[in-house]
C-alpha cells in the first residue's frame, strides 16, 4: 500500500514539474495567444463575407482540396501526404517551443516547399493534367453526342476488350497462365517500373506472345494503360489476407494489387485454365469468356452499356404496355 502511495506522489510531482515548466517558460501562454489569434482571424474572415466572389472563392478552394485528396486517396502518394502533414505538425510544435536550431532546419526545408511538392507528387500532377485534358469542354453536351476524340477512344477500348477476351479464351483452353492489370484512376507508375516497357496496341496475338510459357516476360504481370499494353513482366504485391489454399501466386498477386488500387486485374490459371477477375479486394472466379467480356465492358465501355440498358428498359416498358 505504501509503495502505491509513493508512486502516486512521484507521478503528481512529475506532473507538477511539467506544469511548472510550461508556466515558467510561457509556452502555455504563447500557445493560448496563438490559438486566440487564429480564432480571431477566422472570425474576421467569416464576418468579411459580403459578396458572391467570396463564396465562389471558398467553393473553388474546397473543390481543389477535395480533388487533390481524391486524386491521391487510393495511391501510394497518400503515405507521402501523411508524412508531409506530420512534418508540418512537428514544425508548428518546434516553432511554439522556440527551438531555434530545429526551427531553422524546418524553415530551410519548407522554404522551397513548392519545388519539393512538385518533385514528390509529379506522377499525380501529370495524371491530373491528363484527366483535365481529356475532359475538354467539347465533351460536355446536352444531347449525349460524342465528339470524334471520344469516339476514337471508345473504339480503342472496344478493341482492347475484344482482344483481351479472345486471348483469355485461347489461354484458358490451352491452360496458359496470365496476369493482366488494367489501370484506372490510381496511377501504377511504381508497378510499371518493375517490368519492361512495351507501349504497344492491344491485340490477342501480342498478349498470347507475352504469356507464352517460354517467353521471358510470361512470369510477371502485363499492365494496360489507355487501351495499350504499357509494360510486361511487372511484379505485383501479394495480399496479406488469408485466402483459399487453392489460389496460387497469380491470384494472390491479383487480390493484393486490387487492395492497393482501383485497378481491374484479370487472371488465367495455369493449372485449371479458369478465368478470374479481382477488383477492390474481391476475386470473381470461374468466369466464361462471355462473363469476362461483360465485366470488362461494364468498366471500360460505360457509355455503350448505359445506352444498352436504356434500350432494354425501353423495350421492357413497351412489352409491358403491349401486354396490358
Amino acid at each position: 500500500m505504501i509503495q502505491y502511495i509513493v508512486i502516486i506522489c512521484m507521478r503528481k510531482r512529475a506532473y507538477g514539474d511539467i506544469l511548472y515548466f510550461f508556466v515558467e517558460t510561457g509556452v502555455a501562454m504563447q500557445f493560448y495567444l496563438s490559438f486566440a489569434d487564429a480564432l480571431d482571424e477566422i472570425g474576421k474572415a467569416i464576418l468579411s463575407f459580403n459578396s458572391l466572389s467570396d463564396v465562389l472563392d471558398v467553393l473553388l478552394v474546397a473543390f481543389i482540396i477535395y480533388s487533390a485528396i481524391k486524386l491521391i486517396r487510393e495511391t501510394r502518394a497518400i503515405q507521402l501526404a501523411k508524412g508531409f502533414v506530420l512534418l508540418l505538425v512537428m514544425y508548428a510544435v518546434v516553432y511554439l517551443l522556440r527551438m531555434q536550431v530545429s526551427t531553422y532546419m524546418f524553415s530551410t526545408i519548407f522554404s522551397d516547399i513548392l519545388l519539393v511538392l512538385v518533385v514528390i507528387f509529379s506522377p499525380e500532377i501529370r495524371h491530373a493534367l491528363e484527366s483535365v485534358g481529356r475532359s475538354s469542354v467539347s465533351n460536355f453536351n446536352f444531347f449525349g453526342f460524342k465528339n470524334s476524340e471520344e469516339l476514337r477512344r471508345q473504339e480503342q477500348l472496344r478493341t482492347m476488350v475484344n482482344s483481351v477476351t479472345k486471348a483469355c479464351a485461347d489461354m484458358s483452353d490451352k491452360k496458359i497462365g496470365a496476369l493482366m492489370v488494367f489501370e484506372k484512376e490510381s496511377i501504377l507508375g511504381d508497378i510499371i517500373q518493375t517490368g519492361t516497357r512495351v507501349d504497344a496496341e492491344v491485340s490477342a496475338e501480342l498478349i498470347g506472345n507475352i504469356f507464352y510459357p517460354k517467353a521471358p516476360l510470361h512470369d510477371g504481370a502485363a499492365v494496360l494503360r489507355d487501351a495499350r499494353v504499357c509494360a510486361a513482366g511487372c511484379i505485383l504485391p501479394l495480399t496479406k489476407n488469408q485466402v483459399s489454399s487453392e489460389l496460387g501466386t497469380r491470384h494472390r498477386a491479383a487480390i493484393g494489387m486490387s487492395e492497393q488500387s482501383d485497378a481491374l486485374i484479370v487472371v488465367v490459371s495455369e493449372e485449371t485454365g479458369g478465368i478470374s477477375v479481382a477488383h477492390k479486394g474481391t476475386l470473381k472466379r470461374n468466369l466464361s469468356s462471355g462473363d469476362l467480356r461483360e465485366l470488362l465492358g461494364e468498366h471500360f465501355l460505360k457509355f455503350e452499356h448505359a445506352q444498352e440498358n436504356r434500350f432494354k428498359k425501353l423495350w421492357k416498358g413497351l412489352k409491358k404496355h403491349g401486354n396490358e
